[in-house]
């Protein structure tokens, strides 16, 4: 796995990773993006752009610059929702004729229960969500989208996002926001599911993929080691906060603030959701209960 502080190529500017595979960088670093969004181009003529990324026009043109003599963009595919995944999807369609491809739109794939505490509004959460977002073909768990010398494997993996696909190509996986190198993802309820986050990074696991093409940062070039450290990491955490509860029930920004005590300031309402994604989790399986309607600022006690 490249280091993370040696991961730094130049926005908008196609970079063959494998024969047949090219990756742009879309001009939109932050703490949540690190340098930016990952657009992968699929294909050798018949190309399958996966995750065209934010609505910013320079980068719409540096993926129509990176398009060669007799290539053409024939497939769209979105892993997920968010603002800086989605939104280019509609008009880079518009200008190729090309499908955009997804699970769903911005509601879609979530768990009965997060449904539920949705409709309740009493969580808060809605973090970069492109609501605006619905593909012109839903795309089925396992389903095989076939392509100009190419075929893709669309994975529903919730977890980070309802409507979260991984797309598999041969050995190698494009992950989305599910599994990166250099951090791992925020949770954040009711679109993250804790449960389900779970689930999918056990289910990459079981496939024993050789590499994983992130959204965000350096392709994993040691896909068992890190999908078992982010399990391992999770697990912790889970520990980390029952500890934290023995004797002193507390809200998920209090737990947030004794437990991520080296995070920056900034990233502190970010690790909050991720721990009230564990809250929310413990409580479904009776480990922990809320001390009154569960919403964002409640107080958890050990049940």
């Amino acid at each position: 796995m490249q280091a993370t502080q040696e991961f730094d190529p130049p926005p908008g500017v196609a970079e063959t990773l494998a024969p047949g595979l090219r990756r742009v960088l879309a001009p939109n670093p932050s703490p949540m993006t690190f340098r930016g969004t990952n657009t992968y181009l699929v294909g050798e003529r018949g190309i399958a752009v996966i995750d065209p990324g934010p609505a910013d026009d320079t980068h719409l043109r540096a993926i129509h610059d990176a398009l060669g003599p007799g290539q053409r963009v024939t497939h769209v595919l979105v892993t997920h929702a968010h603002l800086d995944h989605s939104p280019l999807a509609r008009p880079l369609a518009k200008e190729t004729g090309a499908p955009v491809l997804a699970y769903g739109d911005a509601r879609a794939g979530r768990s009965a229960a997060m449904e539920q505490l949705a409709r309740a509004g009493t969580l808060g959460g809605g973090e970069g969500v492109d609501t605006a977002f619905f593909p012109d073909r839903e795309l089925a768990d396992g389903e095989v989208i076939d392509g100009d010398g190419w075929r893709l494997t669309a994975l529903w993996t919730p977890g980070h996002f309802g409507n979260h696909l991984c797309f598999a190509l041969d050995d190698a996986i494009f992950t989305g926001d599910l599994v990166m190198g250099w951090a791992s993802s925020l949770v954040s309820p009711p679109d993250g599911d804790l449960s389900d986050f779970m689930a999918s990074l056990a289910r990459l696991a079981d496939r024993g993929a050789r590499v994983l093409y992130p959204g965000h940062g350096a392709p994993v070039s040691d896909p068992a080691a890190r999908l078992s450290e982010l399990i391992a990491h999770r697990r912790t955490r889970e520990d980390q906060i029952l500890r934290a509860l023995e004797g002193h029930p507390a809200t998920a920004e209090t737990l947030a603030r004794r437990i991520y005590t080296e995070t920056p300031p900034a990233l502190l309402p970010a690790a909050t959701r991720n721990v009230l994604a564990h809250l929310v989790d413990l409580t479904g399986r009776g480990r922990v209960a809320p001390q009154g309607p569960l919403d964002a600022d409640v107080t958890f006690a050990l049940a």
